[in-house]
């Protein structure tokens, strides 16, 4: 095992991922409210994020969601912009309230390191990397050297196509057999295993919208990761 891929949302850090998500929109509705109305933002937020899950275009995930997002916006880009980015500095930091520390998150990612495995930030990329750091230091772990943390700065696809998988395994310069794909969605995460990668589904904050089923190599408690971990590397 050379590498260990984690998913954030519900596995690295503990959260409910819809509860999230409904704050978030809220509190960056209210941030945008200014440019645009509410009930005006919010669809058109979810429009452009959906373009950036179901692209499959050599375009970066930020492109697409720029282009879809834009499009008949009225408002300055470059001030929107500006909003979006002073609101991922600011407003977003209170988000932490709806998420835990993650008790075992540092002694995995301890362990791994003492063994030279690498460890990459695998959390879907549709949010720009100032949002995914911000909630890798909610789960208590943003001072690790991660050897990848995808964005949608970075990252051309998004979960659960298998190309995101790939691109990872290209800047990686790895074998899908090196790598552990840990998750807690059934669909998203675990897909990871139709290239070659052994699994690990956790199971505290569990995602299945049934549309299909794929048996991971391992599931439990990120606890139960834990031990796995330790037993395998």
């Amino acid at each position: 095992m050379k590498y260990v891929l984690f998913d954030l949302d519900g596995t690295l850090l503990p959260l409910d991922t819809e509860n999230f998500v409904n704050h978030y929109l809220k509190l960056l509705s209210k941030k945008m409210a200014n440019c645009i109305e509410p009930d005006a933002f919010v669809p058109k937020l979810l429009k452009a994020t959906k373009a950036m899950i179901l692209n499959l275009d050599e375009k970066t995930n930020e492109e697409v969601f720029t282009e879809h997002f834009f499009i008949d916006c009225f408002e300055s880009k470059t001030s929107m912009l500006k909003q979006f980015e002073d609101f991922y500095l600011n407003e977003f930091k209170s988000l932490q309230i709806h998420s835990k520390p993650n008790l075992y998150a540092w002694e995995v990612l301890d362990y791994l390191n003492s063994k030279g495995v690498g460890a990459v930030i695998a959390t879907n990329p549709v949010f720009p990397l100032i949002a995914i750091k911000e909630r890798i230091r909610w789960a208590g772990v943003d001072e690790y050297e991660y050897k990848l943390i995808t964005s949608y700065e970075n990252m051309k696809y998004c979960k659960p196509h298998l190309h995101y998988y790939k691109q990872i395994l290209k800047e990686l310069n790895a074998k899908p057999e090196d790598c552990l794909m840990v998750g807690n969605d059934m669909q998203e995460d675990m897909v990871a295993s139709r290239l070659g990668m052994k699994t690990f589904l956790v199971e505290d904050y569990l995602i299945d919208n049934n549309t299909f089923r794929i048996e991971p190599t391992y599931r439990g408690s990120f606890q139960d990761l834990r031990d796995c971990i330790m037993e395998l590397i």
